[in-house]
């Protein structure tokens, strides 16, 4: 080798003998060793003198051992020494010390140089290109390695399963497999890791087609009893929620251990089926952390946190200790089901073993006693722990926000340290949740000054700040603004974005951008705003349209779609159909009408004069009617002369709010447009009498 090809830090003149401390005087070579065997760096300093002890084979062996030892340590320094050794003595033509070489500067991080060695030879060498590829992504630099395994002269299955493995475990699934496609192509056979690798790769992406053609190919090449295998096809038929086939497979496996039952106890509890999850844990013969940490979870997933706490019981009774996922996962049920006495046990014992040095156990603490209305002890536990943990901060943010106390989340905010990307989003988010759209959009702007650059969430309430305002420039600008930074534009801030256009009053360009982002949506999010909107501005056949395309498509609808479309019945005075749709929702779709439904039905009934109709509809529902139903009906019989049943619903209503002076005005107005003056003037007198004040309209136009 030619001397401008050593790497720059290669010690160009040595005249001293090498020192290596005890730590390296080990024998680590594949080979069998006796007592009297030399360690791996021991006669190396003897090389210096050109006296090289023992055969020729003896000598590389030990320089191959050296280069192994100098790998798995990563001493750097003596392996550049070891490769001034072999310039010296000639042998940097011997491919297996060469390799040896470069699998050293690989495995050291020293890319470049083993880059160097790799391309020194007149023909790349595929044990060469197989260590640097290796090396490659060993560093995550997933591009040479893609660079080099593309130009390298023939690629076996080492370097297939390789290239397929460093991309898997980078997430790149959708390139590990078309590297299996091109392996298949060429003829080369895969093994065992290449099978397990593509499989992890096709759990990510789904398809229950993949797993089937996988399952096939794994039969034909008879790795059907490798449990390895057959456990990562397990997992992928549990992934695709093909409950059916992974329940085969399971019962012809061959071999099972600790994992593959936990898969399939997963595969249950990911599916709901949490009563079949739990007979099919007793069944496990060895079970770990990872199977009662499965059960107790399939339990929270479905709310019955009685079980999951009984479970956890047993676990404890088992001598297996908890972990801290665990622990986040129950006390962060218990902040959901205000569960205050059992969250405060789990608190005690995240103190006793020793979790509470965690940041993000401290904010779970934190979110737990905010979320149950016990704000004083959140904040106590923010007090004695680390400030400068930001998500310690961001989670008492969040507290007081969700408690309504704004101006004490703004002073946590004002004094942090540090502020990333959900800081600034939950304050404004904080605000908009608040009614205070002015101060939410100021601390946008703060925000965009600051470079802390926002994301999808931070701009769903920033639009739904500006809609709130009506300020339809500044809602065009944040458009702009999310285009110019290239926010990706997810269905919830599509829907945030049309509903920001809708009702800012400019229903057309919020019609044109949910036609662009119509195919692309997966969830209902933007086919609710654009319905809303349109029935809002009153074309109701527009939005029934739209509802009708909905429904052809495979988008599961929920209870917001519902609202808009029975706000356009409404709007067009659609009774039947209105009440069509009012039914199918338990029907059809399974969705339980709240109260808002039932109010569209009485406002859809009290439009078309069946006022007793919707009266008997207010007497039978399933929940109390509020305010807003006893008024929707008031103003019906107002419209049509209806004295009798407004008489009852002006009743309930002040039953529900005696000083709500809308609805003695509605029923005054009622007797005189009945000539009822009588009445009408002692209602009015009754108003008078308890001061009650009616409050006035605004607008931001």
């Amino acid at each position: 080798m030619l001397l401008s090809q050593i790497p720059k830090l290669f010690p160009r003149h040595i005249t001293t003998a090498l020192s290596f401390s005890p730590l390296y005087l080990k024998w680590v070579s594949t080979l069998s060793t006796t007592a009297s065997t030399p360690g791996p760096l021991q006669n190396l300093p003897s090389c210096f003198n050109g006296r090289p002890s023992g055969t020729c084979l003896d000598y590389e062996l030990s320089l191959v051992s050296a280069l192994k030892f100098c790998a798995s340590s990563a001493a750097i320094f003596q392996g550049q020494q070891i490769h001034v050794i072999v310039l010296k003595t000639g042998f940097n033509s011997n491919t297996f010390i060469r390799n040896s070489l470069i699998n050293m500067y690989a495995k050291c991080g020293r890319l470049s140089d083993g880059r160097l060695l790799c391309d020194s030879c007149s023909n790349l060498d595929p044990v060469s290109c197989n260590i640097m590829i290796s090396g490659y992504i060993k560093f995550r630099q997933l591009d040479n390695a893609r660079q080099l395994f593309d130009i390298m002269p023939e690629r076996g299955c080492v370097s297939y399963t390789t290239m397929i493995l460093g991309l898997a475990q980078n997430a790149c699934w959708s390139e590990a497999i078309e590297i299996f496609k091109d392996m298949r192509s060429s003829g080369v056979a895969p093994n065992e890791v290449t099978m397990a690798s593509v499989m992890s790769a096709c759990s990510h992406i789904g398809g229950i087609w993949n797993c089937r053609m996988l399952h096939a190919l794994v039969m034909k090449l008879n790795f059907t009893g490798l449990v390895l295998i057959s456990t990562n096809l397990l997992h992928m038929y549990c992934v695709c929620s093909s409950l059916e086939e992974a329940r085969r497979l399971f019962s012809e496996m061959p071999e099972r251990n600790t994992v593959s039952w936990n898969v399939m106890l997963k595969g249950y509890v990911k599916s709901g089926l949490v009563d079949e999850a739990r007979e099919f844990f007793e069944r496990i013969p060895e079970r770990d952390l990872i199977s009662w940490a499965t059960i107790i979870d399939g339990y929270v997933q479905v709310k019955q946190l009685r079980e999951a706490f009984f479970m956890y019981s047993e676990m404890r009774k088992s001598d297996l200790e908890p972990n801290e996922v665990m622990i986040v996962d129950l006390l962060s049920a218990c902040g959901q089901s205000m569960s205050v006495n059992e969250g405060r046990q789990f608190h005690s014992v995240i103190v006793k073993t020793g979790f509470d040095c965690f940041d993000f156990i401290q904010a779970t603490v934190i979110s737990f006693y905010a979320a149950c209305g016990r704000i004083d002890l959140a904040y106590l536990q923010y007090q004695v722990s680390d400030k400068n943990h930001l998500t310690s901060s961001n989670a008492l943010i969040v507290g007081f926000t969700k408690n309504g106390l704004i101006e004490r989340a703004r002073q946590i905010f004002d004094v942090m340290p540090e502020k990333d990307v959900f800081s600034w989003s939950t304050m404004i988010s904080g605000y908009a949740q608040n009614e205070l759209p002015d101060m939410a959009l100021e601390l946008f702007h703060e925000m965009v000054v600051s470079g802390v650059e926002p994301n999808e969430i931070t701009m769903v309430s920033v639009f739904s700040t500006i809609a709130a305002l009506g300020k339809l420039a500044e809602g065009r600008w944040a458009h702009e603004y999310i285009c110019s930074k290239g926010i990706y534009l997810n269905d919830n801030l599509s829907a945030a974005i049309i509903d920001m256009y809708a009702k800012c009053g400019s229903i057309s360009t919020a019609l044109d951008l949910f036609y662009q982002i119509r195919d692309k949506a997966s969830t209902v999010s933007p086919w609710n705003a654009i319905i809303c909107g349109l029935a809002m501005h009153g074309h109701a056949n527009s939005s029934l349209g739209i509802f009708s395309n909905l429904q052809r498509r495979s988008i599961m609808l929920n209870s917001i779609t519902f609202l808009g479309v029975l706000g356009a019945c409404c709007h067009a005075g659609l009774v039947e159909l209105g009440e069509k749709y009012f039914w199918s929702m338990k029907s059809v779709y399974g969705i339980e009408p709240n109260i808002k439904h039932y109010g569209c039905l009485v406002d859809l009934l009290g439009r078309a004069g069946r006022l007793r109709e919707a009266e008997e509809r207010i007497r039978t529902m399933p929940m109390k009617a509020d305010v807003v139903i006893w008024g929707t009906l008031l103003a019906a019989c107002r419209t049509h002369g209806e004295v009798e049943i407004g008489e009852r619903a002006a009743e309930s209503l002040a039953r529900l709010e005696p000083s709500h002076g809308a609805g003695r005005v509605l029923l005054s107005n009622l007797y005189a447009d009945a000539g009822m003056w009588e009445d009408a003037s002692l209602v009015r007198r009754a108003m008078q009498g308890q001061r009650m004040i009616r409050s006035p309209g605004c607008s931001v136009v």
